[in-house]
């Protein structure tokens, strides 16, 4: 095999709302954890099972962590590209851990909002509706312009078919 790769795909909930650190090297970071969760029915019992991961997650993409910190909340759900990346430190009783965490690195790593009530876009029952704005308010109307109603009012309804 020529190479690697080294890709993490996650979909979850936010299990706690982003924080903000600057690292030693004056960088910020963002951090948050993300939780995905699988379910199934039990074949003995019949009951429902559930399963769910933690995954610690770094946003060094500044872009990415202006976002995520802006928008992101507890229980949000979201979608991230990153990488996995497994390190050692020494916590405060100087016992040595390993940690592993998923990395979105500048210049790489996805993020999208899934949650409607975080996103800023309008939300799709508004779609087709006429503009609450009056036309000299929408700045791709021309002075003069008169708005034009939706389309699905300037379709004709006596189709023969």
């Amino acid at each position: 095999m020529a190479g690697s790769v080294n890709k993490v795909i996650l979909i979850g909930h936010l299990g706690r709302d982003p924080e903000s650190r600057t690292t030693g090297a004056g960088s910020r970071v963002v951090i948050f954890s993300l939780a995905t969760s699988e379910s199934w029915r039990d074949k003995d019992s019949g009951e429902r099972r559930q399963r769910t991961e933690w995954h610690n997650v770094v946003v060094y993409n500044e872009p990415l962590g202006k976002i995520a910190e802006q928008y992101l909340r507890k229980g949000s759900l979201c979608y991230l590209e990153g990488q996995l990346a497994t390190r050692s430190y020494t916590d405060k009783d100087g016992v040595e851990r390993k940690v592993t965490e998923i990395l979105l690195k500048a210049f790489r790593g996805e993020l999208a909002l899934l949650d409607r009530a975080e996103r800023a876009a309008p939300d799709e029952s508004d779609y087709g509706r006429e503009s609450a704005r009056r036309p000299h308010d929408d700045p791709r109307m021309a002075m003069g312009d008169t708005p034009r109603a939706p389309i699905s009012q300037q379709i004709d309804d006596d189709i023969p078919f």
